[in-house]
């Protein structure tokens, strides 16, 4: 592993059933130290694990977790990264997948969880949602000197892991185990297509 990765915070980020997770795994495998309090336990949503973190849902009021978090990687959702100080430096992988998919991966997991049934908000609705809330984070987050992205998409890691994954250690300045990262991807979990 490049020692140009103890200079940052690798977050892995996206929209909710998004590979975040699988990412998270990738990384692992690639060498990075992952930051998980391991509270939520593998199922059949996310048979490998989930790779949570609870203290980064305090962030915007508590943020000692990031003293040790330099050459590390978490997983944060999206809107988390406004909360973050200006004074770490942070590279994001932002998972992007077929909006249809996010939505229909999230119907089958909060009915598997009991907590399913008629939505108030129609799939439409709730896509428009999402893109309006990505494209102010798009937007934001290319204002910020301190945060570096690359979009890492879902369905073309699941087709070719090999190339995406090359870009990953490209932008981690390098050094990641390529081909235990590639191991990691698996085509069986890829199961809400559109």
């Amino acid at each position: 592993m490049s020692a140009a990765v103890d200079t940052f915070v690798t977050i892995v980020s996206g929209l909710p059933r998004s590979g975040t997770s699988m990412m998270m795994r990738m990384l692992e495998a690639g060498g990075i130290p992952v930051i998980t309090d391991g509270i939520r336990e593998a199922d059949d949503d996310n048979p490998g694990g989930y790779y949570e973190f609870e203290a980064v849902k305090q962030t915007d009021g508590e943020h000692d977790w990031l003293k040790s978090a330099s050459g590390k990687s978490v997983k944060m959702i999206y809107r988390l990264l406004y909360s973050l100080p200006g004074d770490y430096q942070y590279r994001v992988l932002f998972m992007r997948r077929k909006i249809d998919e996010v939505l229909a991966s999230q119907k089958k997991m909060l009915e598997r969880n009991g907590k399913g049934g008629e939505s108030p908000v129609s799939d439409e609705q709730m896509a428009a949602m999402f893109r309006g809330q990505l494209q102010k984070f798009e937007k934001w987050v290319a204002e910020q000197p301190n945060f570096q992205l690359i979009d890492v998409d879902y369905n073309a890691m699941l087709a070719d892991p090999r190339e995406q994954v090359a870009k990953i250690n490209e932008f981690l300045g390098g050094g990641l185990d390529t081909q235990a990262m590639t191991q990691v991807v698996n085509p069986d979990l890829y199961r809400n297509r559109k």
